[in-house]
């Protein structure tokens, strides 16, 4: 399990662009057979990918847990952005196909993801985030994500938010998770722009072209920075950091979040004419 420490906004603004990608950007999140997980030590949430070609694989407990098992402490938020698949927790196999969402609870020992097809994998995403109170396993699928039509084409930046793990929507103990599909012809996410110093974000990009690229911008309102991304990338945002992007093309990204609350809406908006 890689880990990235935290960043002081002062010290940020000192960074190169690839120092800012070795303490903000998670690469090669989906790898063949294999959990890849990220701790980062912004709320102490771990990033992961899951991509199971022909076998089981079983998320395992790590030595920086200094735990018995995985979610011991902590709760798990699941999403699917590939062909369909399983997600077993203590012997109860849960169906995921694209875009389905499974939360699960502090306490479950054996986690294990499999795919339903060797040439469609499922493509699971993962991000955990420390718990002090059990909820129960629970699956959404997109339909039942109360899907919102937002933006205009106009503004190149029509889309459809799906939002899972919130206060109205499955239970947490913190963790805050939904998506985001922008239409063809649009290309810009989370405008306008916010912080949240209450709590920290991670997007992961997905559903975008091999030869697109995302601009992810990041940083204090009026020192904004941006890093280059690739498809099934994610990026962690710190409570003082902007976040939102624009791509080369559409795509889809997963916003994630742990903090102080469980709102979605809770945001400290930075109009656009006050950015620098």
């Amino acid at each position: 399990m890689k880990i990235k420490f935290a960043v002081h906004p002062r010290d940020a603004k000192k960074l190169n662009s690839e120092e800012l990608r070795q303490d903000f950007l998670i690469e090669n999140l989906m790898q063949n057979n294999n959990i890849n997980l990220t701790y980062c030590h912004y709320d102490r949430l771990i990033v992961g990918g899951a991509k199971p070609i022909g076998a089981t694989l079983i998320l395992e407990t790590h030595e920086e847990l200094k735990a018995e098992y995985f979610l011991e402490r902590r709760e798990l938020g699941v999403i699917n952005v590939g062909g369909s698949g399983k997600v077993e927790v203590d012997g109860v196999s849960y169906p995921l196909h694209k875009l389905d969402c499974l939360y699960v609870g502090k306490g479950s020992k054996k986690i294990a993801f499999t795919s339903d097809s060797q040439e469609h994998p499922a493509l699971f995403y993962l991000l955990s985030a420390p718990a002090h109170q059990n909820y129960p396993t629970t699956l959404y699928t997109k339909e039942q994500a109360s899907p919102v039509d937002l933006g205009d084409l106009s503004t190149s930046n029509k889309r459809t938010v799906y939002k899972y793990i919130h206060e109205a929507g499955i239970q947490s103990c913190q963790l805050v998770l939904g998506l985001t599909i922008l239409e063809t012809g649009s290309v810009w996410n989370s405008v306008p722009s916010h912080t949240h110093t209450r709590r920290s974000e991670v997007y992961f990009y997905f559903d975008l072209a091999h030869e697109q690229r995302i601009f992810h911008m990041m940083g204090e309102p009026k020192e904004t920075r941006h890093i280059i991304m690739k498809n099934h990338e994610a990026v962690v945002s710190p409570p003082w950091s902007e976040h939102f992007g624009c791509g080369t093309s559409n795509y889809g990204f997963i916003w994630g979040m742990a903090g102080e609350n469980k709102r979605y809406d809770d945001m400290d908006a930075t109009p656009l004419d006050t950015l620098m």
